[in-house]
């Protein structure tokens, strides 16, 4: 399970041969156990139990990794907000933040959400053309799908 939640953190895939690729970069088994805290052989054994079956190896053999642009975002002149929804599993909450920003005119350039069955404390990370003004922190800091709003 390990070594699974590893693989779809870094959106790290299986080939047909048992390989961990990012994209078309082969992985080596000892940097996924080490960040596993596995030992290597629970690496291969992982691809081994993924390839035997055909609903695991759908899901594992079709993950990408995604460029993130959090960390540089403040290079690139971009704003960086964290939305922290009151209930991560109802529907709504992008639809909601998205409506707010573009109330303002201002284009989001990405955004990625965590999903609330694998992570503890789940959030919405919202890159924006520009960074937002305080009026717009404010107008989403009112809907009540949020909890609260982090800026960058």
């Amino acid at each position: 399970m390990k070594v699974a939640e590893v693989l779809l953190k870094y959106g790290l895939r299986i080939t047909q041969d048992g390989d961990v690729k990012c994209g078309d970069i082969r992985v080596p088994a000892v940097q996924i156990a080490e960040e596993a805290g596995v030992d290597r052989r629970a690496v291969d054994s992982t691809a081994e139990t993924v390839l035997a079956s055909d609903e695991l190896r759908g899901i594992f053999s079709s993950l990408r990794p995604v460029p993130y642009l959090k960390g540089v975002a403040q290079q690139l002149n971009l704003g960086v907000i964290e939305i922290l929804p009151t209930d991560a599993k109802k529907p709504g909450i992008i639809s909601d933040v998205s409506g707010v920003i573009s109330e303002f005119n201002v284009s989001i350039r990405q955004s990625l959400t965590d999903d609330p069955y694998f992570v503890g404390q789940p959030k919405l990370t919202v890159i924006t053309s520009e960074p937002l003004s305080g009026d717009i922190i404010e107008a989403l800091r009112d809907l009540p799908s949020v909890e609260s709003v982090i800026v960058y």
